[in-house]
């Protein structure tokens, strides 16, 4: 009797190890389609009826790092510890606290206490110090360091067990998110030479395709992810991504792809929670295929929750200003800046808000100001100091103009000549400014290393231009002219560039009009002072006042000039 009883409770024990196991592995299912509500639901009830299994602890603190709560997954990793001091997992969700907080001294201290604490065969503690470092990617990209240590992490784990097939996942994602596509894919393939049907390593292999712009090979790949597995959320907003993507490259099918692109993103909505993190990544890609309209009905739906994500406010914002309301770009983006922990507010935010501030009419020293900020925490928004420049020349600010477009210059991978041109047009206005202005204030003392820098955009402007144009000569000579030392008595160093403007424009001398028609006549003036003036030859000084005078007959110095000589005559 006492041996069927023992028997029976033994049975019983077994059964529920065994419901336990399904309801983790289930959990685990669900993290990695994203099903978080679920997954938490799940493992919230798994932490309850197994207060003592850090694991479940564990899973739940990485859902709320995936969905970027930090300080509710601490408190959760916290938990886990005390549940098994003895567990290596919650230590590593610990330093994956840390490490999204910067605070990377932590985060070793609490990834070496969980290498300590794991089983020799056991790959899953390098498995997720792997992810740790692979968390706060944004799109795919991750810092050359924090690649680093993920590689490191994750190759101990398949040294541990080279039959884990998400060691090799995570080891290709670390690859892609580095450009290295040829890792990448062999990781991939070898995911795949273990498991076949693994829906994450197919995904993966669509979006490794993706981003080598293959576009037709990656959509085989999450077809394939989703015959395996219909209900796989992640490789519908992967397909939607592509296509959006797709959508940027060839404008012919753009509209087709985006709206086939919400249409995957609409399925991976369904398949995951409805929740408001998803909707609130839905509004993410929305943002990146440009759909405002709908981006501004999300954002709103969501706003009427009275515990509504204050990133609501960003994408209201956004939206805004992109349908043409830049008060109320300007009204939400202060919303979203206000309420937001700093550390997530990002670059485009103050983009954004600088440009509504300047469209809303806005105190333009503070949407400079916000402006900055966006280049100062991404250097690819350097297309910025184009709206600085603008600003400041709008309001004859000639100097912060002057170096806005020297930053452009520096900082700016997509450079056309005009932005040399700036350079040299606002370091030339920026002296005369300072010029000007030191006649009634002694204290400014005018920088000719402005004039140094100016010549020299518009030197390689010169050099580079396939096509020329009048207006680098034009500036170097008055650049030239400025640093004459000989003020009344002329050198003739702007002679040369004068030259080349008549060489360009006078070809077309009896068409030539606005900008071309002064430059020429001001050239046409400048060389018959110097043969009048410095090299006393009347003949070739009579021939370029006459040549002004014909586009100008009131032209002041031709004029003058001719007066001169005519009393000269007469006396």
């Amino acid at each position: 009797m006492i041996r069927r009883i023992a028997v029976a409770v033994t049975g019983l024990a077994l059964m529920g190890s065994s419901v336990f196991a399904q309801s983790l592995a289930d959990a685990k299912k669900a993290i990695d389609a994203e099903q978080y509500v679920k997954a938490k639901a799940m493992l919230k009830n798994l932490t309850n009826t197994q207060p003592t299994n850090a694991e479940a602890f564990f899973q739940l603190g990485w859902v709320y790092l995936a969905q970027e709560y930090v300080d509710s997954a601490k408190v959760v990793f916290d938990k886990g510890v005390q549940a098994d001091a003895k567990s290596p997992l919650n230590f590593i969700g610990l330093g994956a606290a840390a490490h999204l907080n910067k605070d990377e001294k932590t985060a070793t201290e609490q990834f070496n206490k969980a290498i300590e604490l794991a089983k020799k065969k056991d790959a899953e503690p390098f498995l997720y110090i792997g992810k740790a470092y692979l968390l706060g990617a944004e799109d795919g990209k991750l810092s050359g360091e924090n690649a680093r240590l993920a590689i490191a992490a994750l190759n101990k784990g398949k040294e541990r067990d080279d039959k884990n097939v998400d060691v090799y996942i995570e080891l290709g994602n670390a690859y892609r998110s580095q450009f290295n596509s040829n890792d990448a894919f062999k990781n991939y393939q070898e995911a795949l030479t273990r498991d076949p049907k693994s829906v994450k390593a197919n995904t993966a292999v669509g979006v490794l395709w993706r981003y080598a712009d293959s576009f037709d090979t990656a959509e085989k790949a999450f077809q394939t992810a989703t015959a395996i597995d219909a209900n796989f959320g992640p490789a519908y907003r992967e397909w939607a991504e592509t296509e959006s993507r797709q959508a940027g490259t060839d404008r012919k099918v753009a509209v087709e792809k985006i709206n086939s692109a919400v249409k995957h993103y609409e399925n991976f909505i369904t398949l995951t929670d409805k929740s408001e993190e998803t909707l609130l990544r839905y509004a993410d890609f929305l943002v990146r295929a440009g759909k405002w309209a709908e981006v501004k009905d999300v954002a709103t739906k969501l706003a009427a929750s009275p515990n509504a994500n204050a990133r609501v406010y960003r994408y209201l914002a956004y939206a805004a200003f992109e349908l043409k309301d830049p008060k109320a770009a300007n009204e939400w983006m202060g919303k979203w800046i206000a309420k937001a922990d700093p550390k997530r507010v990002i670059a485009r935010d103050f983009l954004y808000h600088g440009r509504a501030q300047i469209a809303a009419g806005q105190d333009t020293t503070k949407a400079i100001e916000t402006l900055t900020k966006a280049v100062e925490l991404d250097s690819t928004f350097a297309d910025v100091y184009r709206d600085i420049a603008k600003v400041n020349v709008d309001r004859k600010r000639y100097v912060p103009a002057f170096n806005a477009y020297s930053n452009i210059l520096r900082k700016d991978k997509n450079l056309t000549f005009g932005d040399y041109l700036s350079v040299g047009r606002f370091g030339y206005f920026a002296f005369t400014d300072q010029v000007t202005k030191a006649k009634t204030d002694p204290s400014i003392k005018p920088d000719s290393s402005l004039l140094v820098r100016a010549d020299s955009a518009l030197s390689y402007m010169q050099k580079k231009m396939p096509t020329p144009t009048f207006y680098a000569p034009l500036f170097r000579a008055r650049i030239a002219d400025l640093r004459d030392p000989n003020r009344d008595s002329k050198l003739g160093l702007a002679k040369p560039y004068y030259e080349q403007v008549i060489q360009l424009l006078e070809p077309k001398a009896a068409s030539v009009a606005g900008q071309e028609r002064t430059a020429l006549i001001e050239a046409y003036d400048y060389l018959g002072n110097i043969y009048a003036y410095k090299e006393k030859d009347d003949v070739n000084a009579a021939l370029y006042f006459n040549k002004a005078k014909a586009l100008d007959p009131a032209d002041a110095q031709a004029d003058f000039y001719f007066k001169q000589k005519a009393g000269a005559k007469s006396k």
